[in-house]
C-alpha cells in the first residue's frame, strides 16, 4: 500500500537568533488517510513544535511517489526521474516521470541520494531535474511502531538462528 503524502503550510510566530519574533510560513510534509487526518496530525505535530499559536494555511495533496530519509542531511530535495520504457506497439521509447522526496545537504548529494534510492529499479531511468523543497520536516504516519517492527524482526530471525544451531548440533 502506498502512502498518501499532504503538504500542510503552517503560518505562527517565530523567534529568530536574534531574538526578533516574525511571522513565518512553513512547509511540512505527513502521510495520512484524509485531509481530515493531515489536519489532525499537522496540529498535533505543531503543538509538540510551538507553543505559539498557529494557523494551518493550506493543506494538498503531494505529487510525490516516494520519500527517502538519509542521515546527517538537512534539507529536502524534489527529485524528477524518467522511467523509460519501450512501447512494444510502436517501438518508441516512452518516458513516464514519477517524483521523489529526497533528504540530503546539497545538490550534488540529492543526486547520489536518489540514484542510491532507485539501485533496485529493473528499467531505465534518467535524472532530468532536482530542485530544493520548501519542506522543513517530514512526519510518516508509523514512525515508532516501523522501529518494534524491525527490532521483532530481527529478534526472531536472531531466534532462528539459535534454533537451527540446536537443530545442527542434535543431528551431530
Amino acid at each position: 500500500m502506498s502512502a498518501t503524502w499532504y503538504e500542510c503550510k503552517v503560518k505562527y510566530r517565530k523567534t529568530h537568533d536574534s531574538g526578533e519574533q516574525k511571522v513565518t510560513t512553513e512547509t511540512y510534509l505527513l502521510d495520512a488517510i484524509s485531509f481530515t487526518e493531515a489536519e489532525a496530525r499537522i496540529n498535533e505535530e505543531m503543538a509538540a513544535y510551538t507553543s505559539e499559536e498557529f494557523l494551518i494555511t493550506n493543506i494538498k495533496v503531494a505529487n510525490l511517489s516516494e520519500v527517502h530519509p538519509f542521515e546527517n542531511s538537512d534539507r529536502w530535495f524534489k527529485s524528477k526521474v524518467s522511467l523509460i520504457a519501450l512501447d512494444e506497439n510502436s517501438g518508441k521509447e516512452k518516458k513516464t516521470n514519477i517524483y521523489m522526496l529526497v533528504q540530503a545537504n546539497d545538490v550534488k548529494e540529492a543526486f547520489e541520494n536518489t540514484s542510491q534510492a532507485m539501485d533496485n529499479t529493473m528499467g531505465e531511468y534518467s535524472i532530468p531535474a532536482i530542485t530544493e523543497s520548501p519542506i522543513l520536516d517530514v512526519f510518516p504516519y508509523f514512525s515508532g511502531d516501523e522501529e518494534k517492527l524491525e527490532k521483532f524482526n530481527a529478534t526472531e530471525k536472531s531466534e532462528n538462528k539459535e534454533e537451527s544451531l540446536v537443530e545442527e548440533t542434535e543431528l551431530k
